[in-house]
């Protein structure tokens, strides 16, 4: 009796706490912050006793992603560790759709680890797997990569396009979310006014949803924040307060170092430097709790900026050095950096050190022209885009002209059908000197096309002089990872160079055989691996030609992937295989490159300098395509390209 009572008073804390009832066997789950916020700090402590005893398939997903999503807030490392938990058990069940989920919040995890072109990687992966309905908090965390990366018009792109899925979909959370970026990224561009009218759209989206969450948290700071930026303390203040009254009862430790780093500014701005400097050691404290050094630079930033205010330059010195050291050189977000480099150069020119004050304000200055110029290459597309446009507007208007004349010429024809005798003698003549005519068309195009073989057959020359320096220097270099890089650069070249050999040498000067060119790109790299007796190349793909415009993007995408294939996924001389294969539908080309070797390990990330990624990533958007990586057995690399957008 005693233990039915432990058991039932167990049962109705559970229920309480963490919305889980337990009905004949059966578990109910309120999702935390979808279905109620009627719960206390310790909400994800129960969930985790939940999943012990929970094993219904798509409730134990559920809860696991909710779980994994949720502590972020508060530790990113065991937040990453559920979901990496969960992301095993679902490819075991073979669930695409909840593996796509999972890969959204291991994203979003990853994202505020800075580790962000891993975190684009995983996002663009989940893309297909999830319903179109479920992809806005996706389109907002490749937002929040690109705001970090300092290209905010990018960032605002996806804002505008995370809100348009709310409104096709009718969801409330999702416009609340986008409306609240588009405050933080006006904020961000000194728009402030703007971000003011956002942030009361998306506040009044969020009372209307009826839900206190970590995305109304942060657009409470975020409002407040534009309203400091106007000089409306007052009106900024209680959005502040309230903020860190919902980070306190949920444990929002992201949210809480933000909103303390706004209160630090906001005191000190109304000059009570006490509390601002209190703020600020509790916006450093949360950081710290939460073991994030993006947060933790922030924080130790508005410390810095607080003693620069004060005059006690010696100390701002000290706490905008140490959030130097904390963001390394690998520190993803330009725009707080540069505010770094800002504030240490107010500090020196206070200490009248004017050389290291320089210095400062040249290095905040150069990442300043990085986001700037990240913007205008945004508007040189738009205009590029325009321009285009109204060029083939103007083409299409030339043609009709032309089709309206050759009207008139048919009418004429019909007309003067009666004096086709008088001008018979006149068409013969103007026949022959057609005749003439196509002839020496004729012997002109063989003579364009012979210099335009002879072209390709320079350019394959000098790319191979080109490849010849590469390898004559990389023998005078000692050092084995600038070997591989050169070798890794002769073997690109070289993937050109065979492009431009087989349009000499076939007979159609406009398209490459692909098949071909594989195989041939294929045993070059295998063979400059030395690894022709262990490795196997398999083409298994019907005969297609592809323009030369595809043709050489795509020979660098599959050069990259056998050269990382070579490189990391058969250590120690093992033997594999490595597959290629390259289809074509009605409106897309289908890209496939794979290896049976050790797998791709997500848990260490991306090996090397990463330029292979990059330069993967670049050529895949220039053709218009998308990626997706398989590690179940091996690597898989899939691409969809679309026929017809590519540069």
């Amino acid at each position: 009796m005693k233990k039915f009572l432990m058991l039932f008073l167990f049962f109705i804390h559970f229920h309480l706490q963490a919305q889980i009832v337990n009905k004949d066997g059966q578990f109910n789950y309120s999702r935390i912050f979808v279905d109620t916020d009627e719960f206390e700090a310790d909400y994800l402590d129960n969930l985790e006793k939940a999943l012990e005893i929970i094993h219904q398939e798509d409730l134990r997903f559920l809860i696991i992603n909710d779980l994994g999503y949720h502590y972020h807030t508060r530790n990113l490392h065991k937040s990453l560790e559920i979901i990496n938990q969960g992301l095993e058990e679902v490819r075991v069940a073979d669930n695409d759709i909840w593996e796509g989920r999972m890969q959204v919040s291991q994203g979003a995890i990853l994202l505020r680890l800075e580790d962000l072109d891993y975190a684009e990687i995983v996002l663009r992966s989940a893309l297909e797997k999830i319903p179109e309905a479920e992809t806005w908090l996706l389109l907002t965390n490749l937002g929040y990569v690109y705001e970090r990366r300092g290209d905010l018009s990018k960032a605002f792109e996806y804002a505008a396009k995370t809100l348009q899925l709310g409104e096709k979909y009718q969801d409330l959370k999702a416009m609340a979310m986008a409306y609240s970026d588009m405050s933080n990224l006006f904020w961000k561009q000194g728009k402030f006014e703007k971000g003011v009218e956002y942030g009361m759209r998306s506040i009044a989206l969020f009372k209307n949803r009826g839900l206190n969450d970590l995305d109304f948290d942060f657009t409470l700071h975020v409002l407040g924040n534009n309203l400091v930026a106007l000089g409306r303390y007052e009106e900024a203040l209680p959005y502040f307060q309230r903020s860190a009254r919902i980070g306190e009862k949920y444990g929002f430790y992201n949210n809480l170092s933000d909103t303390y780093i706004a209160l630090t500014d906001l005191y000190c701005q109304i000059g009570d430097f006490d509390n601002a400097y209190n703020s600020g050691k509790e916006a450093l404290k949360y950081a710290e709790l939460l073991e994030n050094d993006f947060m933790v630079v922030r924080s130790l930033l508005s410390l810095g900026k607080l003693k620069n205010q004060d005059r006690d330059f010696d100390s701002a010195i000290t706490y905008l050095q140490r959030s130097i050291r904390t963001a390394t050189e690998d520190f993803g977000d330009i725009y707080y950096l540069g505010l770094i480099y800002q504030e240490l150069s107010e500090a020196y020119e206070g200490k009248n050190n004017i050389n290291e004050s320089f210095k400062a304000y040249k290095k905040y200055h150069e990442l300043t022209q990085l986001v700037f110029n990240s913007e205008a290459d945004q508007r040189i597309t738009q205009m590029q885009t325009e321009l285009e446009v109204h060029q083939k507007e103007s083409t299409i208007f030339l043609q009709d002209e032309k089709l309206k004349q050759q009207a008139t010429i048919q009418v004429f024809t019909l007309i003067l059908t009666g004096l086709m005798v008088f001008f018979l003698f006149f068409l013969y003549r103007v026949f022959n000197r057609r005749k003439k005519y196509s002839l020496l068309l004729e012997k002109q195009n063989k003579e364009k096309e012979f210099l335009i073989k002879e072209i390709h057959h320079r350019v394959k020359n000098n790319l191979e002089t080109i490849s010849s320096l590469l390898s004559l220097q990389t023998a005078q270099i000692d050092n084995q990872e600038l070997q591989d890089i050169m070798i890794e650069s002769q073997n690109r070249v070289h993937s050109m160079g065979m492009i431009h050999q087989n349009l000499y040498q076939g007979e159609n000067m406009t398209a490459i055989e692909m098949k071909q060119y594989f195989q041939n790109l294929g045993g070059y790299i295998i063979d400059s691996f030395d690894a022709t007796e262990r490795i196997t190349f398999d083409c298994a793909m019907d005969s297609l030609e592809l323009d030369v415009d595809r043709a050489i993007p795509i020979g660098l995408i599959v050069n990259e992937l056998i050269t990382n294939s070579l490189k990391y996924a058969f250590p120690d001389n093992r033997e594999g295989q490595i597959s290629i294969t390259l289809s074509e539908t009605d409106s897309h080309l289908l890209l496939k490159v794979s290896d049976d070797g050790i797998g791709f390990d997500r848990a260490t990330g991306i090996k090397g300098t990463g330029f292979g990624t990059q330069l993967v990533n670049l050529l895949t958007k220039q053709l218009d395509g998308n990626m997706t990586l398989i590690t179940n057995r091996g690597t898989e690399v899939f691409f969809e390209f679309q026929i017809g957008k590519a540069a």
